[in-house]
């Protein structure tokens, strides 16, 4: 920075030299350049301060106020340089206003306090005391000068100074979001993280809370991370105060909602796999009739019957079926993986004791990562905090909140992140958290299902692996969310009516219990619950679902059609559309059921195909007529 500062402030002091030689030369207006003299050598004796002070200014200010210095110092130049004419022929044609001399006058003065302050706001806080003031060069911009106060007293400060500025921050983000581009701008990021990591926890939870609020935009948040803030996020998650930590996954939750680019970072960090040790923390182990089963317990029957399980249990609801040999294959692979897996823990569990306590020994850090991967894919526990155990009831239950939330911001619309999350015991934690939790721990939970089963709905691999029938998390999930669906009294009802209809493909036929919950809700009187309804039953009767048939029956049997008849002629567009395709998807898959005929559903399909605002899309114009055609064909030949 000193070689930067000396470079920046060459041309002016050179330029005051020059303006103090020409006043002593001028023969016009020698009062006036007197007095010009003396204001320019006031100011490059501060400018030459300036130039030894070096590396402790603030390079933003110093750039904009030394620019606007060196064009004061040339307009005076070029003003005294006409005060130094000899020829009286050329006295003659020069104008010389005497206001002009008042103006630059008032600049020198200006630029004097610029300089002035620029030096008490790059000093060390011990060097000055309580406001500086603003700046003559405030005039135009006072919250950019009000910026770079904190930003230097971030640079320079002690340790409490540094987290009142950050909390100064905090505040002209959270008024304004032009605030936080300007702080982005001035360099405030970079000592905002440095506080983060070292500042106290005021000053700790100050600096994250102040990151979460730049990261208002794509481009700010990518300022952000490049900055180094996943580093230095994940480092807080690890061994950081648990009050810390919960500003921390706020702020991720922030960041990754308004980027989604800069999920993968986070989560090469780290960040993910400790957020999942947060939620896990006090969670699964009070719940038993979730827990799931050692490794240390299994016997090697289990573990053979486990492994033939999980080659069968993939089949699901989508047909598809693998063949015998490679069941077999498979069988004799996941029986050879589990046994390895078992002699592995049992093995590391004799070095438990001395791993909690610390113990550093070579023989410990030389476990193989095979142990590390399988117990990450058993517990995924993260890191254990000494001492979070007594935190107050109410952090820990921010830290979950928190920790949900960022989880679920950073797992939307992320193969990789969901991938991360389904193998370890987040599902289940979620599961336990949507049933005994409540406010925002409970929500966050439920909108991580929900953005889970989105990905899921759109990858069969991870549907097949996260949501098969046979897991006891996946098992709980749908329990949970059912139930909160089933009392349809919560505001938690329309993402867990989305998270089911994500997951319409992975339920067997003998699942009955989802689609009778869902169509009595298609009677609901809020118009955004019953479209939310229809728009889940289409997943389950679309042709894409290898059991549209069974769905489409159930529909049916549990009185939906005459739901849907109401909803296709007197409900609002937003369901109108959704529900004629709904109604359509299940006469075309059962054109030959009597109830259908009993409520006259192709007089309905009929006279839709004649409204204008119902025709609208390619799926309706292709399936409506084809949907009509069926129900006239086996209609007509039940009525023979």
């Amino acid at each position: 920075m000193a070689g930067i500062v000396k470079e920046i402030l060459t041309r002016p002091i050179q330029l005051a030299d020059q303006v103090t030689k020409a006043c002593d030369e001028a023969s016009l207006f020698r009062q006036e350049c007197q007095e010009m003299k003396s204001k320019t050598e006031r100011l490059a004796g501060i400018l030459r301060q300036a130039a030894r002070a070096g590396n402790d200014l603030y390079e933003r200010p110093t750039r904009r106020i030394i620019d606007d210095t060196e064009q004061v110092l040339e307009k005076a130049l070029s003003l005294v340089f006409k005060c130094r004419i000899n020829s009286i022929l050329k006295r003659m044609f020069t104008i010389i206003q005497v206001s002009s001399f008042r103006k630059i006058s008032q600049q020198l003065e200006n630029s004097i306090g610029d300089v002035s302050w620029l030096l008490r706001v790059s000093a060390s806080s011990d060097d000055h005391d309580g406001y500086l003031g603003l700046p003559p060069i405030a005039a135009n911009e006072p919250i950019l000068c009000l910026i770079w106060e904190q930003v230097a007293i971030l640079y320079t400060g002690s340790l409490e100074d540094r987290s009142d500025a950050a909390a100064s921050l905090v505040s002209l983000a959270r008024d304004n979001d032009r605030y936080g581009k300007l702080i982005i701008e001035e360099g405030g990021v970079a000592p905002l993280l440095k506080l983060a990591k070292e500042g106290k926890m005021e000053g700790q939870e100050n600096a994250a809370r102040a990151i979460g609020l730049l990261g208002k935009d794509p481009e700010s948040v990518e300022q952000i991370v490049n900055a180094g803030v996943c580093s230095v996020f994940a480092k807080i998650l690890k061994d950081g105060q648990m009050k810390v930590q919960a500003v921390v996954a706020w702020a991720i939750s922030e960041l990754a909602t308004h980027h989604p680019k800069c999920h993968d970072p986070f989560a090469q960090n780290n960040v993910v796999r400790l957020l999942v040790s947060h939620l896990a923390f006090e969670t699964v182990q009070e719940h038993s009739k979730y827990a799931v089963a050692s490794r240390q317990k299994m016997s090697l029957h289990s573990v053979l019957m486990g492994s033939d399980t999980s080659s069968r249990g993939g089949k699901g609801a989508e047909g598809l079926a693998a063949g015998r040999q490679l069941a077999e294959a498979n069988q004799m692979q996941n029986l050879v993986n589990n046994t390895k897996a078992l002699k592995t823990v049992s093995n590391s569990s004799q070095g438990s004791n001395h791993n909690q306590a610390g113990a550093g020994h070579g023989s410990l850090h030389s476990k193989s990562s095979q142990h590390q991967q399988v117990n990450n894919n058993v517990a995924f526990s993260g890191t254990s905090i000494k001492g979070r155990e007594f935190e107050d009831p109410a952090t820990k239950t921010y830290m979950k909140a928190m920790a949900a939330k960022a989880l679920s911001r950073l797992c939307r619309g992320n193969l990789s992140i969901c991938r991360s999350i389904t193998e370890s015991r987040a599902l289940l934690c979620f599961s336990i958290l949507v049933e005994k939790a409540t406010d925002d721990v409970q929500y966050y939970s439920v909108m991580a299902l929900m953005e889970i089963s989105a990905v899921a709905e759109q990858n069969p691999e991870l549907r097949r692996s996260a949501f098969k029938p046979t897991s006891p998390a996946a098992r709980a999930v749908v329990d949970q969310l059912l139930t909160i669906v089933q009392r349809a009294d919560s505001d938690l009802l329309i993402p867990c009516v989305q998270a089911l209809g994500n997951l319409a493909r992975t339920f067997r036929a003998t699942e009955t219990r989802i689609i009778p919950p869902l169509v009595k809700l298609l009677e609901d009187r809020e118009p955004e619950v019953a479209a939310e309804a229809v728009q889940a039953l289409t997943k389950f009767t679309c042709t894409d679902n290898f059991l549209h048939v069974n769905h489409s029956k159930s529909i049916i049997e549990d009185g939906g059609v005459k739901h849907l008849i109401q909803l296709v002629y007197f409900g609002e567009y937003a369901v109108q559309l959704p529900a004629l395709i709904l109604l359509a998807y299940i006469a075309l898959h059962v054109p030959d059921s009597e109830e259908l005929a009993q409520e006259q559903v192709l007089i309905v399909l009929e006279w839709a195909l004649k409204q204008s605002s119902l025709n609208q899309g390619e799926l309706v114009d292709s399936l409506v007529p084809e949907a009509k055609s069926r129900l006239e064909l086996y209609q007509s030949r039940n009525a023979r």
